[in-house]
């Protein structure tokens, strides 16, 4: 019966074979005796039972198991894994038989992931040594696909959990670094970043201020040394003082810190109270810190306090003078009608200095003058930025009649006058006069403007005061009623 199904039988070793790289061929089964083939169609059926177990395991992904990325660092992968392993504990689900289906392959996942030869092993084939048979025991004998298969059934989560996180259980939260210390004796963990407020006076001349901070720093207590006073830390009895321990779980053994010491190899076995044996402390502790000249709203800086680094963050109050585009400043400045015509000086003020600006005669309004050098101190640069002045030219709203009556005969004069103006008429000559306003004034005014003789005008003056003052060898004669301002003063009586 057997011999009729031969060619079938081979067939499947061949295929078999091939598949797992087993080393041999047809014709080597040809020539084997009848007596072995009962014993090889039991390995075959052992091989394709471990076949069919571990393409099984093949599909299981550790990483999407623990929710890590394939870069994981070992200490992500272990949260990761005390995180599920908590929630799937069979303590907090009792009854749910599928939170104990998924606590297995939590577990599962976590002793192939955290060893890193098998987690090398597992990246590159998809699977360990142990679970494709080809593992070594102690005693130097190799396993088959079923033994694999079996291996992995054989893994005890709960013992495992013990093993690593010991008998406390959830109690202990072993991945809280100190970074992570969310009380201290102030209410609150350590800064990472503060907002400091400025003023733009501070901002521009730079300033020492003092601020108020929860550092971490070394324990006033134990200074560092994380034991109680008069007690040291001695070498590790666990491990040896090798920093490492080996955890035996069944046939499966995993190397990792030891769980007293922290990899530190050394044990303290009286830690301080006041810091909890983490040699440092929150605490609470007034800092000078040297705002650099020339800093920039929401601009970051970084300072070192205490063992920790402090990011600053600047908020500079908005100037009502100052208008600020990164070091250069620019402001405004205001100049009279007549300063415009004529030019003259102003004096402004600067961001470190008061300057004195020239102003050109003819200057335009919304002209601009550049102070080079002048703006802010560039905080990651060398030298300052520009002082940018915009001119703005006062036009007067109110005016007495001698100013009023100033700027009618400037107006009967002007040339190439873009439309007309107000109390001023043409004459068929196609000169200008003046209908309104102070008309005696400026007559006065065009009289000594023409150089003619004004003695005529009734100015309130006496006859003594009308006479004549000719000074020859001038271009412009004086009015011969005297001093102007004398005449100035009757009219304004």
């Amino acid at each position: 019966m057997f011999m009729k199904n031969n060619n079938v039988i081979v067939a499947a070793i061949q295929e078999t074979w091939l598949s797992s790289d087993v080393n041999i061929t047809i014709k080597d089964y040809s020539i084997m005796k009848v007596d072995k083939l009962d014993s090889m169609i039991g390995n075959l059926t052992q091989i394709q039972r471990g076949m069919h177990t571990t393409q099984k395991l093949l599909k299981r992904n550790y990483y999407e198991i623990l929710g890590v990325s394939k870069n994981a660092s070992a200490k992500d992968i272990k949260k990761a894994y005390y995180q599920l392993a908590k929630k799937y504990h069979p303590d907090t689900n009792k009854g749910d038989p599928d939170a104990s289906k998924k606590f297995q392959e939590v577990s599962e996942a976590y002793e192939v992931l955290s060893d890193d030869n098998k987690r090398k092993e597992y990246d590159t084939w998809g699977a360990t040594s142990e679970q494709m048979g080809m593992g070594q025991q102690g005693t130097g004998h190799t396993k088959d696909f079923n033994e694999g298969w079996q291996f992995r059934s054989s893994i005890n989560p709960e013992e495992l959990f013990r093993k690593i996180f010991g008998e406390t259980g959830f109690q202990t939260n072993i991945f809280n670094d100190f970074e992570d210390y969310q009380e201290s004796k102030y209410g609150f963990g350590a800064a990472q970043e503060v907002i400091m407020n400025l003023t733009f006076p501070q901002a521009a001349r730079g300033v020492n201020k003092d601020i108020q901070l929860n550092v971490v720093d070394t324990c006033p207590k134990c200074l560092g040394s994380r034991c109680e006073p008069g007690t040291k830390a001695v070498r590790c009895p666990y491990c040896n003082g090798t920093g490492m321990e080996t955890i035996s779980t069944g046939p499966f053994v995993m190397r990792s810190s030891c769980r007293y010491c922290l990899g530190t190899r050394m044990f303290i076995k009286y830690p301080c109270q006041e810091c909890q044996g983490k040699g440092q402390t929150v605490q609470r502790k007034k800092v000078i810190v040297p705002v650099p000249a020339g800093v920039e709203d929401g601009q970051t800086i970084r300072m070192a306090v205490g063992n920790k680094e402090v990011f600053i963050t600047f908020r500079v109050e908005k100037s009502k003078y100052f208008r600020r585009d990164g070091p250069d400043i620019h402001t405004d400045a205001q100049i009279s009608l007549s300063q415009a015509v004529l030019g003259g000086t102003i004096r402004i003020e600067g961001v470190y200095e008061d300057h004195t600006i020239q102003i050109r005669p003819g200057t335009s309004s919304h002209t601009k003058i550049r102070l080079s050098g002048k703006g802010m101190k560039k905080v990651n640069g060398v030298g300052y930025g520009d002082h940018y002045v915009q001119i703005k030219i006062v036009v007067p709203t109110k005016l007495n009649d001698k100013q009023l009556a100033l700027l009618q005969a400037y107006a009967e004069l002007e040339d190439d006058t873009p439309g007309s103006i107000h109390g001023i008429t043409y004459k068929t000559d196609g000169t200008k006069e003046s209908y309104t306003g102070p008309l005696n004034l400026v007559e006065s005014i065009r009289i000594a403007l023409d150089g003619k003789n004004i003695s005529h005008i009734n100015c309130g003056t006496s006859d003594s005061e009308n006479k004549s003052q000719n000074n020859t060898g001038k271009k412009t004669n004086r009015l011969r009623n005297g001093d102007i301002n004398t005449m100035r003063r009757r009219e304004a009586s």
